[in-house]
């Protein structure tokens, strides 16, 4: 059977990107976000700046803090920020109200869930705290940290094989909604289900799924969540991490991190410490004021957006990255002469909102894309990592990619 002329299958895929861009409903909220005319496929480490965030901070700085001053506090929402946000957040994770806490690291706030989850399980017998063999490192240097505080061991687990895992001694589970380093998706609602039948707390690590895929937190039953806003809620470098806590769990939730943000009557100045309720008992600190309110503004993109459609242009669009890919890439993908392979599942069922491909020449492949003014990034040794944000990222940005991509592997010798 002849295959059809290289050039035919290009053309076809720019009439093909075309069309796609011209059919996204999601589309119009591009002209929301500053972008220049490269192609940035690096959303899932840092999302592009919404255009009106700059003014909105210079109202903060300005009038805010620089006029109001300590009245600020009251007139103009920075005490109950942290809870308003959480609550702005929500729909997009699938919570209600009153569950979600905005504040800290993504790193405190898994350190607060995972401690946390071990006072919750309430049972000296159940020693183990399970965690995803494949987390993102910090997740892991964390559980290590609380294992040791409060008694329990470590055990490691691939999220596909819980079930091997967990038990009678099984105290916590903690687990990546989207490994951070392939794309894959796993299964939160059937996870999250053997983690009770287990009669464990499940706590979910959202930072790769929250913002690219319906989530819902509530609907599955899931205890406890964590997650950042910088990627692809866009709340910009090192903005505020957010905790979740189910209202179930809130009247026992026990903070290993008691501050005086979340005392029950924090201007009391009371030496003994009595928990506030509801999410707020998550809280410890003064709020990074700044950071926090450059989140909300940014937040203002998600009015109206239907998480179900975000989700249905992320598929298509790594499935147009993936065509491209293939068309593009000296010898296709995952062939015997490719120059790269894809570590994310072809299944929509389990792939996130990235495509990552191996390659043996990474580093130099990464660094030639970036010249030619495509962005994604790079995770050693051998790693391209790209990442599709539905709000901005349209199909013929991936064309451009892949297209670049293929330029790129062509010039660099192989390894």
């Amino acid at each position: 059977m002849t295959q059809p002329d290289e050039s035919v299958l290009t053309d076809e895929l720019v009439r093909d990107a075309a069309a796609l861009d011209a059919a996204d409903p999601l589309a119009p909220l591009r002209e929301l976000f500053v972008l220049d005319g490269g192609v940035y496929l690096d959303g899932n480490s840092l999302g592009a700046l919404p255009a009106h965030v700059p003014a909105r901070v210079a109202d903060v700085v300005a009038r805010q803090w620089g006029e109001l001053r300590i009245h600020s506090w009251r007139e103009s929402g920075w005490w109950d920020a942290p809870e308003r946000i959480g609550d702005r957040i929500a729909p997009l994770v699938g919570a209600g109200p009153g569950q979600i806490v905005v504040g800290d690291s993504t790193s405190v706030n898994v350190f607060k869930a995972v401690v946390a989850g071990v006072r919750l399980s309430a049972d000296e017998s159940r020693t183990d705290i399970v965690v995803d063999a494949a987390t993102f490192p910090t997740d892991g240097y964390v559980a290590e940290s609380a294992a040791r505080l409060t008694g329990r061991r470590i055990v490691h687990a691939d999220p596909r094989e819980l079930s091997a895992a967990l038990g009678p001694a099984t105290a916590v589970v903690l687990l990546n909604h989207v490994d951070y380093r392939s794309g894959r998706l796993h299964d939160l609602p059937a996870l999250t289900a053997a983690v009770h039948e287990a009669g464990a707390i499940a706590v979910w690590d959202l930072c790769h799924s929250a913002g690219a895929l319906p989530v819902d937190l509530d609907a599955h039953g899931v205890d406890l969540a964590v997650g950042c806003t910088y990627k692809y809620l866009n709340g910009g470098p090192g903005s505020p991490a957010y905790l979740y806590v189910a209202e179930r769990h809130q009247e026992a939730f026990e903070s290993p991190l008691p501050g005086w943000n979340s005392h029950a009557d924090p201007f009391a100045m009371d030496h003994r410490y009595t928990p506030a309720g509801g999410a707020a008992r998550g809280r410890v600190g003064t709020p990074d004021i700044l950071s926090l309110l450059a989140l909300d503004a940014a937040l203002d993109v998600w009015e109206g957006v239907d998480m179900d459609s975000v989700r249905a242009k992320s598929l298509a669009l790594t499935d147009f990255f993936l065509r491209c890919a293939e068309t593009y890439a000296e010898g296709g993908l995952n062939g015997v002469d490719s120059r790269v392979s894809s570590l994310t599942p072809v299944a929509h069922e389990a792939r996130g909102s990235q495509i990552a491909l191996r390659c043996a020449e990474a580093p130099a492949v990464m660094d030639r894309l970036a010249g030619r003014g495509v962005v994604g990034d790079l995770r050693g040794p051998d790693v391209l990592r790209f990442g599709f944000t539905p709000l901005y990222t349209g199909f013929e940005d991936v064309r451009r990619a892949a297209a670049a991509l293929g330029e790129v592997l062509a010039e660099v010798p192989r390894a």
